[in-house]
């Protein structure tokens, strides 16, 4: 049985402590040591089988033009205000950061503004080099394909620009996906930030030091291993940018929590007279047990963003999973082994949590009692609660899902899209750089299209379609077409008159699609796809919109399963799937407030309302529901200990959650500070996740876990364990499908009520 078998390495884990560390400390060692020999950085492949994009980029491939490389742009004014590009003075300089650029390693060539300035008409304006008032220039460089460059590309770009700007008259600002590619990712900040209010809030629950210190020692010991194997994977295969930083978030929150959760119950049984070896084996099979189901959905949740058919979700997902993965097995061995070294010092409060306890800081009694009764007396001010609750569980059901429900309503106006530079604080050159050319060129020419097109067949079609583009009114202007002699695959840049992240910018792109496109190329051999970043990310966003309807059915389905072979009960998976439903949707609704409506914006460094990134709602929706079920099993676990020993509903819900809420609500506090401490980065992505997870895990853990749960397991009454009696043949036991909980690790069943139909 699964309880047995960690009781046992549990027990194991704590006997032999430090064979234990130091074989996490080799392991950590040697997966640092792999990421240097056989790591590779992160990179953004944006792109899906079967996209008019990605055809789009393979027959830019094809053509080699190199346009299917990476870029940069370095966009330049002139420091005095009465000068423009047209003066001599002013055209010197920048033909010299031109040609400096040019000189720069790895780059394949460079636009020309000042060379279109001496071609005279309008050339500059059409090709997007100068502005039409002189004031605005762009340089556009272009790299070879990601796999040739790495970060001190962009460092050799951004230290001439350093230099150049002490020595030209000119303003300087960078961008393009170089940048987007190699800077380095945000996280740092945020994870010491979340270590530091994670520990706060740790010592505050137990009222120690060495207690507060292992789950943070034990997390960092996880993402140390976790993040290195994700390089190393990074090696192997493309891993997205924001993997890092997602792996890092949910790692730091999910081990934290699972080493709360095991470390509260040692405590627990170290004040019933255990000594500390048999208390962590204990430990580790009674809370351990939830730890390994709930670590288990959350990676298996994760896993089901295949359905998307989206190869860098995919493998951003598998490398978040792996984090995840470490992380239950850290807490089922390293902290046990923790656990043991400390010996019985865990027992009682530090000097520190004394004083406070003595004071009655309303923190929660902040030490716990050596004494047997510890775990009531603790739970005293939360029995009242969920007592008052389970008296009244219709107005509290009703006023609860109706609050829920209302915070979902804004969904109704999600809108996927692509947060671009636009997006970025004005700290930040890029943004500098994407306001000038706006400034100088419209927005449209921060988001290029890029058509693709074959005219096999049909000398005469391109004519035909750059004349159909030019005039559709969502194109300001059409670059020169370029023609590759050898395959004959012509290149089309065309500037939309919106920013990439606007709507209408998607309209274009759809109309080209479905009526420029086909009107221009007729019925005949040629064929011609739209591509660029704005509509590889435009098409993300639209195959995960149609696949999250039949993710979210398979995640649902999944769940419910598991959670009616852990619990052997049909009602109680079913509650715990709508009720994971409502957090989550009400966390949907308040992104949707904050970055599309600009709601308290300010508060997280939001300077403009941002679309939703196209590929977040799914993500989000994979780990929010992992994560909730950690709560839902840690919880029900509990009250179903306490009904298997009495029989009796009410008491069971009233002394199972009120004795799991304070470490939920511990928990849920960490998970809180954690996810926020993200939510003030830099990049609108990164502030997606932070708070829509923040939100998420904040209203399963109060309003939730702690109103919704005992109001309607109250009303349900004896019926939250039916299970009708072939259906309790029919599921498998063992590992998963147990009734048993720490009664197996004891060898002492209680008595069992009946739970199936006779």
């Amino acid at each position: 049985m699964l309880s047995k078998a960690l009781l046992r390495l549990g027990a194991s884990a704590a006997r032999h402590p430090w064979r234990v560390i130091a074989a996490w400390l080799i392991a950590a060692t040697l997966a640092v040591l792999a990421a240097i020999a056989f790591g590779g950085r992160t990179a953004d492949s944006m792109t899906a089988p079967g996209l008019d994009s990605q055809r789009a980029a393979e027959l830019i491939e094809r053509a080699g033009t190199g346009q299917e490389g990476m870029t940069a742009q370095v966009v330049v004014t002139p420091l005095d205000d009465g000068t423009t590009f047209f003066d001599d003075d002013a055209r010197t300089a920048l033909t010299r950061l031109r040609a400096e650029v040019k000189r720069l390693p790895h780059v394949l060539g460079t636009s020309d503004p000042a060379g279109a300035l001496d071609a005279g008409g309008d050339t500059a304006v059409r090709g997007g080099l100068v502005s039409a008032d002189g004031r605005i220039a762009v340089v556009r460089v272009q790299y070879p394909d990601q796999s040739r460059l790495s970060a001190e590309d962009l460092d050799a770009l951004v230290d001439l620009g350093d230099r150049l700007r002490a020595d030209l008259p000119l303003r300087i600002e960078m961008g393009g996906n170089l940048f987007y590619a190699f800077s380095d990712p945000d996280g740092g900040a945020s994870e010491l930030i979340g270590l530091l209010a994670a520990a706060a809030i740790l010592f505050l629950a137990f009222g120690s030091f060495v207690a507060a210190a292992l789950p943070i020692g034990m997390a960092v010991f996880g993402l140390t291993v976790g993040v290195a194997t994700m390089t190393v994977l990074a090696g192997v295969t493309e891993v997205p940018t924001f993997a890092p930083v997602l792996g890092s978030m949910v790692g730091l929150g999910v081990g934290i929590d699972y080493a709360l959760f095991v470390l509260a119950r040692h405590r627990e049984y170290l004040a019933c007279g255990l000594d500390p070896q048999a208390a962590a084996g204990r430990a580790v099979a009674t809370a351990g047990r939830p730890v390994v189901f709930a670590g288990g959905t959350v990676v298996v949740s994760i896993l089901g963003l295949a359905v998307a058919n989206v190869p860098f979700m995919n493998v951003g997902g598998l490398a978040v999973s792996i984090v995840v993965l470490i992380m239950v097995v850290a807490s089922v061995t390293l902290l046990p082994a923790f656990l043991g070294a400390a010996g019985p010092r865990l027992a009682r409060a530090g000097r520190i949590g004394r004083a406070l306890q003595t004071r009655k800081l309303k923190l929660g009694r902040l030490a716990r009692r050596r004494d047997p009764a510890a775990g009531a007396a603790h739970a005293a001010g939360w029995r009242r609660w969920i007592g008052h609750v389970s008296r009244h569980p219709v107005p509290y059901a009703v006023g609860a899902a109706g609050l829920l429900l209302t915070a979902t309503l804004p969904v109704l106006g999600l809108r996927v899209g692509l947060p671009d530079d636009g997006s970025l604080p004005h700290s930040r050159t890029e943004r500098r750089a994407y306001d000038l050319v706006a400034e100088g060129f419209g927005p449209g020419t921060n988001g290029p299209l890029v058509i693709a097109a074959d005219p096999t067949g049909d000398p005469g079609v391109l004519d035909r379609l750059v004349g159909a583009v030019a005039a559709d009114p969502g194109i300001a202007s059409v670059a020169p077409t370029h023609i590759d002699r050898a395959t004959g695959i012509a290149t089309l840049v065309v500037f939309p008159t919106t920013s990439p992240q606007d709507k209408a910018t998607a309209d274009t792109i759809a109309r080209l699609r479905t009526d420029v496109l086909p009107t221009a190329i007729g019925h005949g051999p040629a064929r011609a796809h739209v591509g660029g970043a704005a509509a590889s990310l435009s098409d993300v966003g639209q195959r995960t919109s149609q696949r999250l309807p039949l993710f979210v059915a398979a995640v649902l389905a999944m769940s419910f399963l598991l959670l009616m072979l852990v619990f052997r009960s049909i009602l109680v998976p079913l509650k715990a799937v709508l009720l994971n439903l409502l957090s989550i949707g009400a966390a949907y609704g308040v992104m949707v407030a904050v970055f599309q409506w600009g709601w308290g914006g300010a508060l997280i460094g939001l300077e403009a309302t941002v679309p939703i990134v196209s590929f977040i709602p799914m993500f989000l929706f994979a780990i929010l529901f992992g994560l909730s079920m950690d709560y839902e099993v840690f919880l029900l676990s509990r009250v179903r200990e306490e009904y298997l020993r009495t029989g009796d509903n009410v008491t069971a819900i009233v002394e199972g959650v009120s004795r799991t809420a304070r470490i939920i609500t511990s928990a849920a506090l960490i998970m809180v500070a954690v996810f926020l401490s993200f939510a003030v980065a830099d990049d609108p992505s990164t502030k997606m996740f932070g708070l829509g997870l923040a939100t998420a895990i904040f209203i399963d853990a109060t309003v939730v876990r702690m109103v919704l749960v005992p109001a309607t397991m109250t009303l349900l009454g004896r019926t939250n364990w039916w299970l009708p009696k072939w259906l309790d043949r029919t599921l498998p036991r063992g590992p998963v499908g147990t009734d048993d909980t720490d009664a197996e690790s004891t060898g002492e069943a209680p008595p069992r009520p009946r739970l199936v139909d006779r």
